[in-house]
């Protein structure tokens, strides 16, 4: 009986390392909360989720406004993102993506900082065709990607 529940205890400090080890991997390095908050001082209701093994996202709001930001382990910014009206945006960008993606609507709209400047992100759809467009300021295509939406039958 003795060697029955000592090693169910063997096996429950297991789990319990186990489980702390994995949820201490998981939490948000102090020096990206850092970075965060001397970047963005006035955010409220700050969610953290892992992007990827080198990157952290924070989703936030400011000025009633939400937002999301991707900073490197190491508390370097790289992007923030925020949705925007397409009435918001500037008219030589609506006419560049309107004259090189005939018939297709606008689902979403949103405005990408990096350090090597602002873009304007864009899904857009046609049919049962969607795509992903950014453009920079001048209303250039920096990059497109194109999906085929799947049956929602």
């Amino acid at each position: 009986m003795k060697k029955l529940i000592l090693g169910v205890g063997m096996v429950v400090v297991a789990m319990t390392t186990i489980a702390f080890t994995s949820e201490n991997k998981d939490k948000v390095p102090q020096v990206v909360k850092n970075a965060f908050a001397k970047k963005f001082p006035t955010a409220k209701k700050v969610d953290w989720e892992k992007e990827n093994e080198t990157e952290w996202e924070a989703e936030f709001k400011m000025n009633n406004v939400e937002y999301s930001a991707n900073f490197l382990a190491n508390g370097t910014w790289q992007e923030t993102e925020h949705e925007v009206k397409t009435n918001d945006v500037p008219q030589n960008i609506l006419s560049s993506l309107k004259s090189n993606f005939p018939g297709y609507e606008i689902e979403e709209a949103e405005i990408s900082e990096t350090s090597k400047g602002s873009f304007y992100e864009f899904e857009i759809e046609k049919g049962k065709i969607e795509m992903e467009v950014t453009l920079d300021s001048s209303g250039t295509i920096i990059k497109k990607q194109m999906e085929e939406e799947e049956d929602k039958d």
